[in-house]
């Protein structure tokens, strides 16, 4: 009935106490603020002498004029349960908005690009690699390497690349993080005059940039990737050279049915998939029994997002979901 075993009571009678010694009892503390005292504590805080300060400055100055009201872990507390507990100041601390989803449905409508470290045989001193990736087909389209860190060469890999690519003006969206090469005025004024809408990471948050980030870790863990630094920056370059045609014309992604980037850079992937289905469907035809289910899903990936709004991103994976079934429907 009290919810307490035999031995908790035997325990309070052998030490001569009569009170609930659980912890999870409701007791008040010793040194409990009182409601006048409380209310002192707020109003010290709301005054217009410390009305735009912190606890953490409230304090310590108090304390210098030899007064001691509360300590600040009691000031946080209060303000805190008087929902008070908000930035004091009258400048408020600037907000990071998510940067505008981007979808791509083809070939050179959204690029990512950054920058990445490769070391050199001297301590401290790196070569810079640029990459730009093309998000739909995961095709690196741009790369340079570089003994400096700079917004003119960015702007000189990018302008290659568009004119590789034949870009028509505001067909292409260009996401980057916030570095300093990436809004240098010479990268800008070459993206205004190309057309190239920016893109840009909030502050620190790296998912904001996927693609590239990856595409330097399938770089740096790779198992061609030099186990000692490069001796000079033609070595970095000449490897760079090697891993680009490995990654866009022999390298199978998995984030795109396996195909490599160059053949779904240039629409070759849908045949390519339509093939594999059907040689699935004749292999299941010649020995079902081996086959307790439908076929591998060999469907085309439609759509890319890049930090898609989750409720656009959800329905256009449901229709690619339903185009993948009908499909499925037609080959068998």
């Amino acid at each position: 009935m009290l919810n307490i075993t035999l031995r908790t009571v035997e325990r309070w009678e052998k030490s001569h106490s009569l009170c609930d010694q659980r912890s999870l009892r409701l007791f008040a503390p010793k040194n409990k603020l009182t409601k006048i005292e409380e209310d002192e504590v707020l109003a010290v805080a709301n005054s217009k002498r410390f009305c735009d300060l912190p606890p953490s400055q409230i304090v310590p100055i108090l304390a210098d004029e030899g007064q001691y009201i509360a300590s600040e872990s009691t000031f946080y507390r209060l303000l805190r349960k008087e929902g008070q507990l908000t930035h004091r100041q009258k400048s408020q601390p600037r907000q990071h908005q998510k940067p505008r989803a981007l979808i791509a449905s083809q070939s050179n409508q959204v690029w990512t690009w950054d920058i990445t470290y490769l070391p050199s045989q001297i301590r401290g001193v790196f070569f810079y690699l640029y990459i730009v990736v093309d998000i739909y087909s995961r095709k690196i389209v741009g790369w340079e390497v570089s003994e400096r860190e700079t917004s003119y060469i960015g702007s000189e890999c990018i302008t290659r690349a568009y004119s590789q690519e034949k870009i028509g003006k505001d067909q292409l969206s260009l996401h980057s993080d916030n570095g300093s090469p990436m809004k240098g005025a010479t990268l800008l004024a070459t993206l205004q005059k190309l057309g190239v809408i920016a893109s840009y990471n909030r502050p620190g948050v790296s998912n904001d940039n996927p693609y590239s980030e990856s595409l330097f870790k399938t770089m740096k863990y790779n198992r061609f990737y030099p186990r000692q630094p490069f001796k000079a920056i033609s070595d970095a370059t000449q490897w760079v050279a090697h891993f680009v045609n490995w990654y866009n014309y022999e390298h199978r992604h998995s984030a795109i049915q396996f195909v490599t980037p160059g053949q779904r850079h240039t629409g070759q992937d849908k045949s390519l998939l339509r093939a594999r289905s059907k040689t699935y469907c004749l292999a299941r035809h010649r020995n079902p029994s081996r086959w307790s289910g439908g076929i591998r899903n060999w469907t085309p990936v439609n759509v890319v997002f890049l930090n898609p709004d989750k409720r656009k991103s959800e329905r256009l994976r449901q229709y690619d979901a339903k185009e993948s079934v009908n499909k499925k429907r037609q080959l068998a």
